[in-house]
């Protein structure tokens, strides 16, 4: 009998030592935006090593969508926009983490005033219409009392649109950061954003189905515990995180770096204010981590 008990322990230690070595590796996409910098940290820093979590970066929010969509990610870095239309594609898909508010750091840029905007025939507008993206802009025409009908849509990945060069014609792009900074250095300047815009809030998260949260709740919980930490050292040490998350940021300089940390307010601990207020978007607070 003793030695059954013996040999049934080392079964059941080498079993767990199997499931815990094939546990699978799980793959969030994100992309180019300075509230995901924590998850781009903690990828370099090898804190996401010790989890079995792994960061695939992506240049546009559309892309991020789709590289998920298709099953290539298990965990997707988004805004409310792309939850909804993932939501319709899945409805078991919920947000899980709550990471970044934007405040400043999504907005409108233009080569002409807004008062001549409104004069104009036609306003060719750049952005990625299946984003957010679409969704400030409307938000800036209603605002601003601009006839939709005036504006000639290009849709673009934000890699495209940083290229764009001083156009003659009235135009609008909508960007974030840290694509913008190139774009003003060509003569675009803010005609809105996030930090002054009231009626639209943007919310960045972690989404995944209900059956990721349930089957791996305590490596998201860890996942929750690194993010909160790299968070911490970045507001402690840009420097070193600049070093380290810059080649995710498009290559940011380092004075944009730390200015691009003004235009988010981090919400990895959100007040219960802030968990009312985005209740109506669909987050519900039993599912975030």
């Amino acid at each position: 009998m003793k030695h059954f008990v013996a040999i049934l322990l080392i079964v059941i230690f080498l079993t767990g030592c199997v499931k815990n070595g094939d546990e699978k590796t799980l793959k969030i996409v994100a992309n180019s935006w300075i509230g995901y910098a924590p998850l781009f940290y903690a990828e370099e820093k090898g804190y996401l090593d010790k989890i079995k979590v792994k960061i695939i970066s992506v240049v546009s929010l559309a892309e991020a969508k789709d590289i998920y969509s298709i099953g290539k990610a298990d965990i997707v870095a988004t805004t409310q926009h792309e939850y909804h239309v993932l939501k319709k594609i899945d409805k078991d898909i919920v947000p899980i983490l709550l990471l970044d508010r934007s405040n400043g750091g999504d907005m409108v840029l233009s080569n002409r005033k807004i008062e001549d905007l409104k004069k104009a025939d036609k306003i060719f507008a750049f952005l990625e219409v299946d984003s957010i993206n679409i969704d400030i802009l409307n938000d800036f025409l209603k605002l601003n009392h601009i006839d939709k009908s005036k504006i000639v849509f290009k849709n673009e990945d934000q890699a495209q649109i940083q290229t764009l060069q001083y156009l003659g014609v009235p135009t609008l792009i909508v960007t974030y950061v840290p694509y913008d900074y190139i774009l003003k250095k060509k003569g675009y300047f803010t005609v809105a954003s996030t930090k002054d815009k009231n009626s639209i809030i943007v919310i960045d998260s972690l989404c995944a189905t209900k059956k990721i949260l349930n089957s791996n709740r305590k490596r998201l919980i860890k996942l929750k515990e690194i993010i909160d930490r790299s968070i911490k050292e970045i507001v402690k040490d840009k420097n070193a995180s600049y070093k380290i998350t810059s080649p995710y940021l498009d290559n940011i300089t380092y004075e944009n770096y730390i200015n691009a940390f003004k235009t988010i307010k981090w919400i990895n601990n959100p007040s219960n204010k802030l968990l009312k207020r985005i209740k109506k978007l669909g987050y519900s607070k039993e599912d975030l981590l």
